[in-house]
C-alpha cells in the first residue's frame, strides 16, 4: 500500500568531496509531508543530474533506478568511527550511485532509529559482550527499530517507483515493496571488514540474515 504523499520542498545543488579525494556534485532535495517530520534528504547524483525528475534517472535495462538508502550514522559518517561500516558504505554508495545516475536517500535514523544517546548507551552495552542487536532490545527497543515509509515517500515524490536498491539488508527491500516501491534487485555494497567491526558485521549476517561475504582477518 503506498505511503501518504509528500512534495518537494526544496531543491538546490551541492558540491561534495571526501576525506579522500573524491569529489562529485548532488542536487539536495528537502521535502513537505513525511510521516515522521524528520528532516530527510534525497541526494540525485551522476549524469541525469540536471534533467527532469521520474523517468530519466531509470539508467538500467530493466527500467529502475539505482538507489541507495542510508540511514544517518554521527559516528561512523562524520568521525570515522570503526565500530561499523557506514562511513565506508555511505563513501563506496555515493560513487557507485554517481557513475550510473541515481539517488542516495540519507534518513535521520540513527543508531537504526533510537537515537544517538541510546546508541552510545547500546555500545557501552556491547563492550560488556552484548551483540549490537541484543544491546538495542536490553535498552527497550526493537532491534531494528527503522520504518522506511519516508523513503518510500521520498523517492514517489521524485517520481521515482522502480528501483534497484543498494544494500546489503533484506529488510529494506521487503518494507519498500509492502509500500509499492517495485524493487528490481538487490545490489549489494562492498564488504568493509575490519577487526574493529568484525563482531559487529558478523551479527548482521547471523541476526539479519545480511547478505556479506566475511573472510576471515
Amino acid at each position: 500500500m503506498r505511503p501518504p504523499t509528500a512534495t518537494i520542498r526544496t531543491q538546490v545543488e551541492i558540491p561534495l568531496r571526501f576525506a579522500d579525494g573524491y569529489a562529485t556534485t548532488a542536487r539536495a532535495f528537502t521535502f513537505d509531508g513525511l510521516v515522521d517530520g524528520g528532516e530527510h534528504v534525497a541526494l540525485r547524483l551522476g549524469a541525469h543530474l540536471g534533467n527532469p525528475l521520474g523517468s530519466q534517472l531509470r539508467t538500467r535495462t530493466d527500467g529502475a533506478t539505482l538507489v541507495r538508502v542510508h540511514s544517518e550514522c554521527l559516528t561512523g559518517d562524520v568521525f570515522g568511527s570503526d565500530r561499523c561500516d557506514c562511513g565506508p558504505q555511505l563513501r563506496e554508495s555515493v560513487e557507485r550511485v554517481a557513475a550510473s545516475g541515481g539517488v542516495l536517500l540519507y534518513l535521520r535514523q540513527e543508531g537504526r532509529g533510537i537515537g544517538l544517546y541510546a546508541k552510545l548507551d547500546a555500545y557501552a552495552l556491547q563492550d560488556d559482550g552484548l551483540d549490537t542487536y541484543d544491546a538495542n532490545l536490553a535498552l527497550g527497543f526493537g532491534a531494528d527499530d527503522r520504518d522506511y515509509t519516508v523513503a518510500a515517500q521520498m523517492l514517489l515524490a521524485l517520481g521515482i517507483d522502480r528501483v534497484a536498491l543498494l544494500t546489503n539488508n533484506p529488510d529494506k527491500a521487503e518494507q519498500l515493496a509492502a509500500l509499492g516501491i517495485d524493487v528490481r534487485a538487490r545490489v549489494p555494497t562492498g564488504v568493509h571488514l575490519t577487526e574493529t567491526n568484525a563482531t559487529y558485521l558478523a551479527a548482521k549476517v547471523r541476526r539479519q540474515q545480511h547478505t556479506l561475504e566475511l573472510p576471515a582477518i
